[in-house]
């Protein structure tokens, strides 16, 4: 599975293993976050949504993110240090 930095449209920038999947409907999500974490500003990684959920798996709208890039290696290592 693929880990990118997502840029979303509300400026939030995000690092996580995404999955894209068939919508159902017209409008439906088809892209699945798996260990989204949002990177802050002061380049640290913290649980997406954390606050609100313990879920680890959000479905998301393609129309939601604005960009879709690699991690830079150490970005990629902090990530994979932090699920396992």
């Amino acid at each position: 599975m693929e880990v990118k930095v997502l840029v979303l449209t509300n400026n939030e920038i995000l690092v996580s293993q995404i999955e894209e999947v068939a919508p159902l409907d017209i409008g439906d999500p088809n892209c699945k976050l798996i260990e989204p974490f949002i990177l802050k500003e002061d380049d640290t990684l913290s649980p997406w949504l954390i606050d609100v959920t313990n879920d680890n798996e959000f479905m998301m709208c393609s129309d939601k993110i604005l960009t879709l890039v690699e991690a830079k290696p150490t970005l990629l290592e902090k990530y994979q240090n932090l699920i396992k």
